[in-house]
C-alpha cells in the first residue's frame, strides 16, 4: 500500500503542492533575500530549496522529453528530520515512511525504503555520525534503527512500550535519544547500544524536569533539549547537570509557542524553530536573543510549519553558487517545512567581503 501511495504522489505532485499551498505559491526572485533586513547588517541569506526531484536533477528539455518521454517527478511530502553527510541530504518523510536521499554530487533523488530488519514505519528524525552511519528514530517502531553509509542495516535498539524515541544525536561515543515515554534524554553506548544513564537524573531539581522532550542538540560542552511541554529549551552538561533554561511560553521576542527543532553552531549560538511563529530565533551562549529569520509563508525564505533545523560546515561547495557576490559563506542552515511549496529551505550564514 505504501508503494502504491508513493506512485500516486509521483504522478500528481503539482496537484498536491497546489492543494497544500492554496494561494501561497512559490515565487522566483533574482535579488538576494537577507536577514535581518536593511539597514541592519546582513547575517543570513536564503539560498535555495528542495521539494521535488527536478529541484536536484534538473528538468528535461522539451526535445529530450519528446524522445525519451515525460520525466516522472517525485516529491517530498511531509518532511521532519534532516541530516547531511558528504554531499548527501537525508530527509525523514513521515507520510511516505521513507528516507529521501538527495545526492548533491550526482544530482539524484531517491527513496530509501529498507526491508527486513531495517524496515521503517514512521521515521521522524535522523543523524549521520562521523563514519556516515545513519541513525533513524522510528516513532512507530519505537526504536532507533541504524544503517551503514551504504544503507545496509546494522542494528536497532529500544523496547516497545518502554521508550518512545523522537530525536537522536551521536557524540563522544554516546547516542543521545529524546524519549517521550519516560520524559527524559536516554544515553546509550555507541558501540554496544547498551543504556548508560538518563537526563535529568533522579532527584534532580524541579527546574531540570522535562515534560515533553522532543528535539535535541549536543555541542562541545552542553546538551540542549527542546521541551515541547515546558515551552522552553533546557541546557545541561553532558553528564546531566542542569545549567539553565532558554525562553518561556508567550508571543514576545525570545518566547515560544510551538518550539521544535534546535541546533547549535560552533560559537554555541542556539537556533530554535518555532512552528507557531514559523521562524527561527537565534540566542547567544548566555540565552540572549540575537535575531530571528523566516516568518509565515509569503514567498521564498519564509516558512510553513517548520520542524527541524541543522547546521553544516562541510558541504559549502554545493551552495556557494547561490551566494550573493558581496557575501562570503560561513556555514549552512537547513530548515524543513511540513507544508507549503518549499519543503527544505537552505540558508547561508554570511559575512560581507
Amino acid at each position: 500500500m505504501k508503494k502504491f501511495f508513493k506512485y500516486i504522489v509521483i504522478f500528481i505532485p503539482l496537484i498536491l503542492l497546489s492543494a497544500c499551498s492554496g494561494s501561497k505559491e512559490s515565487v522566483k526572485t533574482t535579488t538576494p533575500i537577507i536577514y535581518p533586513s536593511p539597514p541592519d547588517k546582513p547575517r543570513i541569506q536564503y539560498l535555495t530549496s528542495f521539494s521535488k526531484s527536478t529541484d536536484i536533477t534538473g528538468e528535461r528539455s522539451s526535445f529530450l522529453s519528446s524522445v525519451v518521454g515525460k520525466e516522472e517527478i517525485r516529491v517530498i511530502v511531509k518532511p521532519y528530520g534532516i541530516s547531511i553527510y558528504k554531499g548527501k541530504i537525508y530527509i525523514c518523510d513521515t507520510i511516505l515512511g521513507d528516507i529521501i536521499i538527495l545526492d548533491l554530487s550526482n544530482s539524484t533523488f531517491e527513496y530509501f525504503s529498507p526491508k527486513g530488519l531495517g524496515e521503517l514505519k514512521k521515521p521522524i528524525n535522523c543523524f549521520n555520525d562521523s563514519e556516515g552511519r545513519l541513525y533513524v528514530t522510528d516513532i512507530k517502531r519505537q526504536q532507533v534503527v541504524i544503517f551503514d553509509k551504504n544503507g545496509k542495516y546494522i542494528n536497532s535498539f529500544g523496547e516497545k512500550e518502554k521508550i518512545k524515541p523522537v530525536d537522536v544525536f551521536v557524540s563522544d561515543k554516546n547516542i543521545w535519544v529524546t524519549d517521550l515515554h519516560n520524559h527524559k534524554v536516554m544515553v546509550y553506548d555507541k558501540n554496544t547500544y547498551k543504556f548508560k544513564y538518563s537526563i535529568p537524573k533522579a532527584g534532580a531539581d524541579s527546574l531540570a524536569k522535562l515534560y515533553s522532550p522532543t528535539n535535541l542538540a549536543v555541542s562541545k560542552n552542553n546538551l540542549y533539549v527542546s521541551d515541547f511541554g515546558g515551552f522552553d529549551i533546557k541546557v545541561y552538561s553532558k553528564d546531566g547537570k542542569y545549567k539553565r533554561t532558554v525562553g518561556s511560553y508567550g508571543r514576545n521576542l525570545g518566547q515560544f509557542v510551538r518550539q521544535k527543532g534546535i541546533a547549535v553552531d560552533k560559537d554555541e549560538n542556539l537556533y530554535v524553530v518555532d512552528a507557531g511563529f514559523e521562524n527561527v530565533q537565534i540566542f547567544n551562549k548566555d540565552g540572549k536573543l540575537l535575531m530571528f529569520f523566516g516568518g509565515p509563508y509569503k514567498g521564498p525564505g519564509d516558512m510553513w510549519l517548520p520542524a527541524k533545523i541543522i547546521i553544516d560546515y562541510n558541504n559549502l561547495k554545493y551552495f556557494k553558487k547561490y551566494v550573493y557576490n558581496k557575501f562570503k559563506l560561513k556555514y549552512l542552515i537547513f530548515v524543513t517545512n511540513q507544508y507549503g511549496p518549499e519543503k527544505v529551505n537552505v540558508y547561508g550564514f554570511i559575512e560581507e567581503k
